[in-house]
């Protein structure tokens, strides 16, 4: 027996602080016929982030919060919230969004605000992470899609993304074959949540169509760039 899942297209806000390469791969699945999510605002906090130029072009509305206008980080977060609620914004994408978020913020946003970080959560949280992963030896390194919450790069995953670290590999290669990842998982992850096929039972997400193949929690990436 199937699950009752929403038909409806979540309105989606971005949150960047620079190129935005997984916004934009969101945005170009939000195109998709039957995606239950539409891309409606992108919000940085640097009026430079070169995201806003794409997202622009794409018709998409955008806004800066300049978060050196605010005295803390309360009243910075709480300018956001405005704008998100403004815009009739249902769900929220961090998508190199380099601002740590206030728990007020986090809460007021619960499970319906995702991050995607590159790495195998929680192993190798904060900043580095490629440089950390190739110090420690690791032979699998990844990404990891996650509902947010207040503590950095905390919260129950959705989709995680395996790639294989070479011998070879720099600080440069591996990002590369991580970001190949990311593009993958991202549109993947909104789509869960955006459709109601997942929900958050003490503090795991748990998939409400454990049938449906497609639904992969975990994906294992070649190792091409």
């Amino acid at each position: 027996m199937g699950i009752a899942v929403s038909t409806e297209r979540k309105r989606v806000a971005v949150l960047i602080s620079g190129r935005g390469s997984n916004m934009t791969t969101l945005i170009d699945a939000a195109k998709a016929p039957g995606f239950p999510a539409e891309i409606v605002l992108v919000v940085s906090n640097r009026l430079d982030a070169a995201g806003l130029a794409t997202a622009r072009a794409e018709g998409i509305k955008t806004a800066v919060v300049n978060h050196r206008d605010f005295a803390d980080r309360e009243t910075f977060d709480a300018e956001i919230d405005q704008v998100l609620k403004a815009n009739a914004i249902e769900l929220v994408c961090l998508a190199g969004f380099m601002r740590l978020l206030t728990p007020g913020f986090v809460e007021g946003w619960r499970n319906r605000m995702i991050n995607i970080h590159p790495s195998l959560l929680p192993a190798f949280k904060g900043l580095h992470t490629h440089r950390r992963a190739l110090e420690a030896g690791v032979k699998l390194a990844g990404c990891t899609v996650h509902f947010v919450r207040a503590d950095m790069d905390d919260g129950p995953i959705i989709i995680q993304a395996a790639v294989p670290v070479l011998d070879t590999d720099t600080e440069d290669t591996l990002s590369a074959r991580i970001l190949t990842a990311e593009h993958q998982i991202y549109p993947r992850a909104l789509e869960l949540v955006s459709a109601g096929k997942v929900e958050v039972r003490d503090e795991r997400v748990v998939r409400l169509d454990p049938e449906a193949a497609e639904d992969t929690s975990v994906l294992m990436c070649d190792g091409g760039g």
